[in-house]
């Protein structure tokens, strides 16, 4: 088990290690001066290369890049004596503990230095600590609504597999998928809380006719007239559908009295933007959890999708198993065989998809946020960009690489307690 462990966390710190020296050269390669945008306008050669020396840009671009490592990592080399020494730590402005002297260094512990804004001159930690809060709220929720429902309804696309409702599940996951997530936002914001703000207006013919199907099954049911799983209903609710459609638009194109009508429900009340902390001008700051529906719906549409189809495809393979049929013929309910003996085991898939999905959506929300005004680091990543803020961007980059490497890590553990064959690998 330590030696699993022990592969897994190297390979971990290898992904850390590639992902900041990249991230290190494309930024550093970039032909623009830091200088000149913190400096005004009239600023002397020699200020402007006062702040380049504060800086750091002076040096060589492999020591710069051996600095920054050095100021990331949480175990550093601290130049005690040379305070003009790239390596020089001032440990009373940064916490820190010394651990033992080599040469006329010191090797310190002390937290990762993310540098400075250079908008800002802000530590980039502090900002980054500010916006995660919003962005970690807003993952969660949309995760949960994700696995919530896609679990449901992979299970019941499962569940009645070649019916008309596995083929609309897949359908629908098939759209979550294809769906560019900037497209998404953009499409929610713009219906959920501009078109539907007030009123909820749909096409009056085409929905009543498509509740006759559930209104006459449910009839059934409560007069015990059937027991089935009722898709003639379904049909008969589809077929109300086209043809109120049909008739619905010849109502409208040819102003045929009674057929193009309207049914205004009432609307979401759900802002396009907003932060989840609201500022009302009589009683102050308060929690706007209506701001998070619409941000968290468009996050969550794309997890939903996979865990939709990862869930349908395990719990098929599960389901077709020798103990499913031995639990079956023990007489037990195919509620209690899918539920207690297939879905548990079917599980394990969509957890890797969880974990992977999870990060990503930290990752992810830079689109989502920007559209919908979320303040969190996805929006703090598209204005340090624009700003070209590099400072800013690399610290939330590392931030969200060593989110990755800590999910992978966590799933890993887990694999290794629930299955000890995975510890071999």
């Amino acid at each position: 088990m330590f030696h699993y462990l022990a592969r897994r966390l190297l390979n971990g710190l290898l992904v850390l290690l590639g992902v900041v020296s990249l991230v290190f050269l494309i930024f550093n390669l970039k032909q623009v001066d830091p200088a000149r945008m913190l400096a005004d306008q009239r600023s002397s050669p020699e200020a402007l290369e006062a702040i380049r020396k504060d800086l750091g840009l002076d040096l060589p671009m492999g020591t710069r890049y051996l600095q920054y490592l050095n100021d990331i990592s949480p175990v550093s080399i601290h130049a005690r004596t040379d305070r003009d020494s790239p390596f020089f730590i001032d440990l009373e402005q940064r916490s820190g503990v010394r651990l033992f002297g080599v040469g006329g260094s010191q090797v310190v512990l002390k937290p990762p230095y993310l540098r400075r804004s250079f908008q800002s001159r802000r530590d980039v930690s502090a900002i980054l600590a500010e916006a995660f809060p919003n962005t970690a709220i807003l993952a969660l929720v949309a995760m949960g609504f994700a696995v919530v429902i896609g679990i449901a309804m992979g299970t019941w696309a499962a569940v009645r597999k070649g019916t008309w409702v596995d083929t609309l599940l897949l359908g629908i996951s098939a759209l979550g998928m294809a769906g560019p997530s900037f497209f998404i936002a953009v499409l929610v914001a713009w219906l959920g809380g501009f078109v539907w703000y007030d009123t909820v207006s749909l096409p009056g013919l085409p929905v009543m006719l498509a509740l006759m199907g559930p209104v006459l099954w449910l009839r059934a049911r409560l007069l015990r007239r059937t027991s089935g799983s009722g898709d003639r209903y379904a049909q008969l609710s589809f077929g109300g559908l086209l043809l109120g459609l049909v008739l619905w638009v010849l109502g409208k194109a040819f102003s045929i009295p009674g057929l193009g009508f309207a049914l205004d429900l009432p609307g979401t009340g759900l802002p396009m933007s907003g932060d989840l902390i609201d500022v009302d001008p009589f009683t102050g700051p308060h929690v706007s959890w209506k701001h998070l529906v619409l941000p968290a719906l468009t996050l969550g549409v794309r997890p939903l999708a996979i865990i939709v189809q990862l869930t349908r495809s395990s719990l098929l393979e599960v389901l077709a198993q020798d103990h499913i049929r031995t639990a079956r013929a023990k007489g037990l309910s195919e509620r209690q065989v899918v539920l207690r003996h297939g879905l548990r085991n079917a599980l394990m898939p969509v957890l890797t998809a969880v974990s992977g999905w999870f990060a990503s959506l930290l990752a992810g929300a830079v689109f989502v946020e920007f559209v919908f005004g979320w303040k969190g680091m996805g929006l703090e990543v598209f204005n340090a960009l624009e700003r070209e803020d590099f400072p800013v961007v690399m610290g939330a980059v590392l931030v969200f690489a060593t989110l990755f490497v800590v999910m992978n890590l966590l799933v890993d553990l887990l694999y290794a307690v629930l299955d000890p064959r995975v510890r071999t690998v």
